[in-house]
C-alpha cells in the first residue's frame, strides 16, 4: 500500500466514522475508478453508515461518496453544481476537446478531485464540480486556447443531459461481462480475459476480476485503454438461444 491509498483509507474511515458519531451527512469530492474500488473494498471496516456514489447523473464516471448515519432527520443536498460552459461566439469557435477543457479547469489552480465529468455537446459543454468550487471557475474562466467562453449555473434537473452514446445491438450466448466487452468493442471473448484478469474492468466503479460476472441492466462497465459502455437491456431470444442485448458506446 502506497501513501496516497494509505492517506485515502484513512480519510474515508474519519468520514464514516464522523458522519456515524455526529449523526450528519459527510463525503469526499470526486473519485476515480480506483479510488472508488478502495472504497468498495472497505464496507466492511466501517461503521453502520450507509454509502452513496453520485456524480450528478447517471452516466457519471467520477463519483463522489456520502456518508450517512442510520437515522438522520434532515435531507441531504448534493454538493455538486452543473455548470454550462460555451463559446461567446460559436460562429468563430474552436473545436475544442476533453483535455482542451479540463486543462483550462486544471489550469485555474483546481484540485482534479474538485472536477466530475465533462459532457462535450455540439455548441456546450457541461461539467459537474463540487459546489465549493464553482463560482472561482465562473469568475475565472474567460478563455479555452483562443475561444472566448460563458460559463453558467444550470438549476434544472441533472439528469436531462446525457453524454453521447452510440447504441449497438448484438447476440451473446450468455450475458456475462466478457461477452458483453467483446461486443462493445468487436474483439473476442477470449482476449477480454486479459483486460479483466489484469485489473482493467471496472463495473460501477468496483473491480471485477471475473469473467463470468453478470452485469445488471444500466451498469456503467469501464475498460481501461478501451472505453467505456453502459449495458442496456436483453431484448429478447433468437430461435437458437441467443440472448439479443442492447449496449451504449460512450463517444
Amino acid at each position: 500500500m502506497n501513501k496516497e491509498e494509505h492517506f485515502l483509507r484513512n480519510r474515508f474511515l474519519e468520514l464514516a466514522n464522523n458522519a456515524y458519531s455526529r449523526n450528519i451527512y459527510t463525503n469526499t469530492d470526486f473519485l476515480n475508478l480506483n479510488e472508488q474500488n478502495i472504497l468498495h473494498q472497505m464496507k466492511q471496516e466501517f461503521p453502520s453508515v450507509h454509502i452513496t456514489l453520485t456524480g450528478g447523473n447517471d452516466f457519471a464516471e467520477r463519483k463522489i461518496a456520502i456518508f450517512s448515519p442510520p437515522e438522520i432527520y434532515y435531507e441531504l443536498s448534493v454538493p455538486i453544481v452543473m455548470l454550462e460552459i460555451a463559446p461567446i461566439n460559436s460562429q468563430f469557435a474552436e473545436k475544442l476537446t476533453h483535455r482542451d477543457y479540463l486543462g483550462a479547469i486544471l489550469n485555474l489552480g483546481i484540485q482534479r478531485s474538485k472536477i466530475g465529468d465533462l459532457m462535450l455537446f455540439e455548441n456546450k459543454t457541461i461539467l459537474f464540480c463540487m459546489e465549493d468550487i464553482a463560482s472561482y471557475i465562473q469568475e475565472q474562466l474567460f478563455r479555452i486556447r483562443h475561444t472566448q467562453v460563458q460559463i453558467r449555473q444550470i438549476l434544472d434537473d441533472f439528469q436531462q443531459f446525457r453524454p453521447a452514446l452510440v447504441e449497438k445491438r448484438g447476440t451473446i450466448s450468455n450475458v456475462r461481462l466478457d461477452s458483453l466487452i467483446a461486443l462493445a468493442f468487436g474483439t473476442s471473448r477470449s482476449s477480454i480475459i486479459t483486460f479483466i484478469q489484469s485489473g482493467k474492468v471496472f463495473v460501477n466503479g468496483k473491480l471485477i476480476t471475473s469473467n463470468g460476472y453478470t452485469p445488471k441492466e444500466k451498469d456503467i462497465i469501464s475498460v481501461r485503454g478501451k472505453g467505456r459502455f453502459q449495458f442496456g437491456s436483453v431484448l429478447g431470444q433468437t430461435k437458437k438461444g441467443r440472448n439479443l442485448v442492447s449496449i451504449y458506446l460512450y463517444q
